[in-house]
């Protein structure tokens, strides 16, 4: 066990403490609803009307930049990457604006010095730019938070999710995803193979316009719920009914996980990534006992003005070299195995409130900024969704307003 008695509160220098607006002051122990019907409303048409007008304005972004593909794979898929940063870029601040969200980051020591709080607060991470991201399914907003991970990375323009068919076909964000190369998955295992056998071929091929640091293969960060689907009473009583049949014990916070199509995409991606990064997530909030999809919906945390109490994050990393990816079977003991332990550590912090951690209760926000980033270093963090500034936003229409100054240079010329 390291010596963290240097990382306690202690009387601090003024000067050298963080001010009140870079310090993470965690919010409510109860979520309420802050908004009225009224005040709903405005919400809904306001926040509506950003997230609809920035995903228009990716999606013409991104059909202005298609003909690439004929013209310059490297550049098509960097122009690519470029718009799904700006949708990471519209979620992240949406989730700022409309619902300020408190967040905990914890890890076991796999992780440590790959998680930072840089000097006005924000998170930073530096984990590597290939990998695998596998996470229970809580809510339907977890992938929002994951992919504010990855922009704290760096990485919110070469994120892949493995999402249901259903989703590709929602007007404007359906095709936007396709552009940005998520995979749809129909839940067939026999027309599902194929496809994504495909899709993870290009996840393999080195693009030289990517800027990658890697001397082979483009940055990527590939993200998969191996339950299928979220945490809620029918899907818990049809994982329930699934482990029966299978002789498979029952998880009390997560649902039996399902190795098949984890276990393919990491056979296709072997000798090209080294790490499977696994990410607990739970939400704080809910009473003891229930579900928070009850709860957290995309209504209530966006328009009701009712995010989590405090989203929670526990962070381990396993080898690619120490995965049984030979067989089957093997490898859905292992995976198994994981989620098992992800059920005990769901366990200990719905019983603490806290993720383990050797550090979760001895910092908080009256530490200097030097010892919150070692705290932080040392893989405990607490910190808000946030952009690092609010001008990012402006990328979202750089191209178009490009496209517009240059329609209307020829009538300035009065050619």
């Amino acid at each position: 066990m390291d010596d963290t008695s240097g990382l306690r509160p202690r009387k601090q220098d003024p000067q050298l403490a963080l001010s009140k607006e870079q310090l993470p002051t965690p919010p409510d122990e109860t979520p309420r609803l802050k908004h009225g019907l009224a005040m709903q409303l405005l919400r809904s048409i306001l926040l509506a009307t950003w997230f609809n007008c920035c995903c228009v304005a990716i999606l013409a972004t991104q059909v202005i930049g298609s003909p690439l593909y004929v013209v310059n794979k490297d550049y098509y898929y960097s122009y690519m990457a470029y718009t799904k940063q700006s949708f990471g870029l519209v979620i992240t601040a949406l989730t700022q604006w409309g619902c300020p969200t408190f967040v905990r980051v914890s890890g076991d020591r796999s992780i440590r010095g790959q998680v930072h709080i840089a000097a006005d607060g924000r998170l930073k991470t530096q984990f590597p730019e290939r990998l695998v991201l596998i996470a229970n399914h809580q809510v339907y907003t977890d992938w929002i938070y994951l992919w504010w991970v990855a922009y704290t990375n760096a990485m919110h323009g070469r994120i892949f999710i493995i999402l249901k068919e259903s989703l590709k076909y929602i007007p404007i964000i359906g095709q936007g995803m396709t552009f940005y190369g998520f995979i749809f998955m129909a839940r067939k295992w026999l027309s599902d193979k194929p496809r994504l056998q495909h899709r993870l071929k290009k996840l393999k091929i080195q693009h030289t316009g990517s800027q990658s640091v890697s001397p082979r293969y483009d940055p990527m960060w590939l993200l998969i719920f191996p339950e299928g689907t979220n945490l809620s009473i029918n899907t818990k009583r049809r994982s329930k009914a699934y482990g029966e049949k299978q002789g498979i014990p029952s998880l009390n916070h997560e649902l039996i996980p399902r190795s098949t199509g984890l276990f393919f995409c990491l056979q296709q991606l072997r000798g090209t990534v080294e790490w499977v990064y696994d990410c607990t997530v739970a939400y704080e909030g809910p009473p003891k006992g229930s579900l928070p999809d009850k709860y957290f919906t995309l209504r209530s945390t966006y328009l009701q003005g009712r995010p989590p109490t405090s989203v929670n994050m526990h962070w381990r990393r396993f080898a690619m070299s120490g995965i049984p990816l030979d067989d089957q079977d093997e490898f859905d003991s292992w995976l198994r195995e994981r989620w098992t332990e992800k059920d005990q550590l769901l366990g200990e912090y719905y019983e603490t409130g806290r993720f383990p951690s050797e550090l979760a209760g001895s910092i908080d926000v009256g530490l200097k900024s030097e010892e919150r980033e070692t705290a932080a270093a040392a893989g405990y963090a607490e910190t808000y969704v946030r952009l690092e500034h609010w001008a990012e936003v402006g990328r979202i229409f750089m191209v178009l307003v490009g496209v517009v100054v240059l329609c209307k240079i020829p009538k300035l010329l009065g050619l």
